[in-house]
């Protein structure tokens, strides 16, 4: 049965293929982007997302091919890229992909309170959803999205039934079989007419699509960790640009490029490199400001000759702030601090611990995958177990404030494998909403080489109580400073009003001889 369904599928796409090279493309070859004509002849799944979506007739599905290509190419979708938009587009957040409702399907956010009625701009808009949908269509290649229409928030000026119906025509003609659901959120009263041309536009079999939702019950398709607190979520998500939000981290980063395993030949020529470097790192954002304050010296004797074997993780400082993830504890919990490219870029340190009973498996992508070695980046971890990843500029290329790193992390079953044929298999197959996601940014640390703060190879061999302490009497210390520095101020004020009040007073003095000589 399965078998010949297969066949009458393959069928309708050669016909659709035929025909359309004949009734369409042969008279008018300028009509259409050749690019889309030649990836209709290649892609089975694109032929089969239009005739899916036209129940398999295949006059209705040339009909759609036509309206959709002439779109593509009207639009220049091919050649949309960054550049193609407005930068206060992207800026503004109005549109964004990121996240997963609770089936695994990815989510296009629009947030229609940024989004106001102007003929100047609608253009400039249309063309940044064809922008994600292009983007997402060609990564996931017919996977279905959600669509998260955000009307929290939103006046009248957000009314716009044309931009409306050219996302509802995206998903009718345009990305056919694309659309899971278009979950609406909070939509205030005075859109209820609104949205009863909405669904005569969608027709009566995608009106069941339409999930209109309030705080509690948008739960019912996105869980917590995807939704922002103003929906009753958890995300810490913050959009903000550049890079390009969720979608832009690179993958995989141990496969290909500059980014790989740890093999025996770098991991010997990293540890015979690393023993002899002095490490200056950073303890998180919290004493950034004491680095031209504090001077320590470390006078700890010289650990013994096996202990540095250990060393390429032991130079480190261990960062303080935690996320505390459901999978996993991630230090430091947003930012990495590198040094400045004066001195030459440091490496620094991701900790993560592993907080399940169970295998955990994890990967770290990165907006700039160009730029990095990152070990290891593809790997697991114990139950209880802590792991340090190490990542380091590779290159000579300059660490950007704008560029992120992405840690993915999923749990195994007991009996999986952990080699690297069995992590490719279960990264396949794991469900999207399964995965832990932590995003951190890049932060550059103006001297890597402070005056104020030198730390040799066994400086942290101390245990964390001490480490603590140490920390909390360098923020007591800042504090102290700072009421110091209050305390000058008020002192200078002081005395700038003495110095005026003698000023004056000498005036009146040299008025009054003035007066009572002349």
């Amino acid at each position: 049965m399965a078998e010949c369904q297969a066949q009458n599928k393959a069928k309708l796409i050669s016909e659709t293929r035929r025909r359309f090279e004949a009734e369409y493309v042969t008279d008018k070859p300028d009509k259409y982007d050749p690019r889309d004509v030649e990836r209709l002849q290649q892609d089975d799944n694109w032929v089969e997302s239009y005739l899916c979506w036209r129940h398999d007739v295949v006059d209705e599905t040339l009909k759609m091919i036509d309206e959709s290509f002439q779109w593509r190419k009207e639009m220049a979708v091919n050649d949309l890229t960054e550049a193609s938009i407005p930068k206060w587009l992207l800026e503004i957040g109005g549109i964004y992909l990121h996240g997963y409702d609770k089936e695994g399907n990815k989510l296009l956010w629009i947030r229609v309170k940024y989004h106001v009625k102007d003929h100047k701009t609608i253009l400039d808009k249309k063309k940044l959803i064809a922008f994600w949908l292009e983007r997402y269509a060609k990564r996931e290649n017919g996977k279905p999205i959600t669509v998260m229409f955000d009307l929290s928030e939103t006046g009248i000026n957000s009314i716009d039934m044309d931009f409306v119906r050219f996302i509802i025509n995206c998903f009718k003609v345009y990305y056919p079989k694309y659309l899971s659901k278009i979950v609406i959120f909070d939509m205030p009263w005075i859109m209820n007419a609104a949205f009863k041309i909405v669904k005569s536009w969608l027709g009566p079999e995608a009106v069941s699509l339409l999930k209109f939702t309030n705080k509690h019950e948008v739960q019912d398709y996105v869980s917590v960790e995807y939704l922002p607190s103003h929906m009753g979520g958890t995300d810490p998500f913050k959009y903000s640009y550049p890079p390009l939000v969720d979608d832009d981290f690179q993958t995989p980063l141990c496969e290909n490029g500059p980014i790989a395993s740890e093999d025996e030949a770098s991991s010997k020529e990293d540890t015979e490199s690393d023993g002899k470097d002095t490490l200056e790192t950073i303890f998180g954002e919290e004493q950034t400001a004491l680095l031209k304050k504090i001077n320590l010296t470390d006078s700890t004797s010289k650990t013994e000759e096996n202990e540095k074997v250990d060393s390429k993780t032991k130079a480190f400082k261990k960062p303080l702030s935690v996320f505390k993830g459901p999978l996993l504890h991630i230090s430091p919990a947003e930012e990495l601090y590198f040094g400045s490219s004066e001195s030459g870029e440091k490496k620094t340190l991701i900790v993560l611990t592993n907080v399940t009973k169970n295998i955990v498996a994890f990967k770290v992508r990165t907006t700039a995958p160009e730029k990095y070695r990152v070990k290891p980046s593809n790997s697991s971890c114990d139950p209880g177990a802590t792991i340090d990843i190490v990542v380091s500029p590779h290159g000579g290329f300059p660490v950007s404030a704008q560029d992120r790193f992405l840690i993915m992390a999923a749990e195994m079953e007991q009996t999986s494998g952990t080699g690297p044929a069995e992590l490719a298999q279960f990264w396949k197959e794991v469900p999207r909403n399964k995965v832990m996601e932590h995003r951190l940014r890049c932060h550059i640390v103006e001297s890597s080489k402070p005056t104020s703060l030198t730390l040799k190879d066994g400086a942290f061999n101390m245990s964390d109580k001490t480490s603590e302490d140490m920390c909390l009497q360098l923020n007591r210390l800042l504090e102290s400073n700072r009421k110091l520095e209050d305390q000058v101020q008020r002192c200078i004020w002081f005395q700038q009003l003495l110095l005026s009040l003698t000023v004056l007073l000498l005036a009146f003095v040299i008025s009054f001889f003035y007066l009572l000589y002349s």
